[in-house]
């Protein structure tokens, strides 16, 4: 049986929370396992629209993110992947606060997988949910690309395998 390595995603979560794109958002990936990862931002005015609510692309860069890490522990450990689509559904507007997006697999296929996501303030008021298929495309975003990317140093192995 294999089971997600905990040196990998503690380390990985470090790497990823230190990406370019997380950090213009101010987001936070806080919990990846399998089947499903937890993500929050703590929001502020660069998040607004000008009428002074967060802005539609903000949301869906979060549930595009969550859900791309909510199927990450499902692949092997080579395996790229890349979105296919998102939608996002919103349900409510905010404006300060943190936004606690939760994402979870649906299915995960050889060739495609799909996820879905809630966003949530902090007092569990949902604000927007959304789906987004995942194509899974050898060579193409792996984790050694990001690695590359962000000047990190080689993971952990992805998984450790226990005898039944």
């Amino acid at each position: 049986m294999k089971r997600l390595n905990p040196a990998h995603t503690n380390a990985l979560l470090d790497m990823i929370n230190q990406a370019p794109y997380f950090r213009l958002l101010s987001m936070e990936m806080r919990e990846l396992g399998l089947g499903h990862a937890c993500l929050e931002v703590d929001l502020d005015k660069k998040h607004h629209n000008p009428f002074g609510t967060v802005h539609g692309g903000v949301i869906a860069s979060v549930i595009d993110t969550v859900t791309f890490w909510a199927i990450y522990g499902d692949l092997e450990e080579d395996s790229g992947f890349t979105s296919l689509d998102c939608t996002v559904n919103n349900l409510g507007a905010i404006n300060k606060g943190r936004l606690i997006a939760k994402g979870k697999r649906i299915k995960t296929g050889r060739s495609v997988c799909i996820a879905e996501a809630k966003v949530e303030d902090e007092s569990g008021r949902l604000l927007a949910f959304g789906t987004s298929k995942q194509m899974v495309v050898r060579g193409i975003q792996t984790i050694d690309h990001a690695i590359q990317s962000l000047g990190n140093p080689p993971l952990p192995p992805k998984f450790i395998f226990e005898a039944d």
